[in-house]
């Protein structure tokens, strides 16, 4: 039989190769043949101020006042950010506050909804 290992989502043994991804034929769940699975290889962890993980499209609440650079404005405590896009930097979180624009924020001074 086959040495592939069974799906880690739905436990089948029909697992197939396409590449260096492993498929299900049965739930279509596809995992990295290099035994991570799910997620990609090497990909940063962003945990906002609770703790909990972020990922991208999630919508999230700033937790502490926060001046804007370079300009008079300031977010406010309890604004809702919708659909963050997670980025490598010094800032962890790209995305459009609503009256003020497109911004970075650092993911410690956010908590998820």
């Amino acid at each position: 039989m086959s040495d592939l290992p069974p799906c880690p989502q739905c436990g089948s043994e029909f697992t197939y190769e396409d590449g260096s991804l492993l498929i299900c034929p049965e739930c279509a769940h596809e995992w990295s043949a290099s035994g991570l699975s799910g997620g990609e290889d090497g990909a940063k962890v962003v945990r906002d101020a609770n703790g909990n993980q972020l990922a991208d499209g999630d919508t999230v609440t700033v937790i502490k006042d926060l001046k804007v650079k370079g300009s008079s404005s300031v977010v406010k405590v309890g604004t809702k950010v919708k659909n963050i896009r997670l980025v490598d930097g010094d800032h962890d979180i790209d995305c459009k506050i609503p009256g003020i624009g497109s911004m970075g924020l650092k993911s410690e001074f956010v908590k998820k909804n």
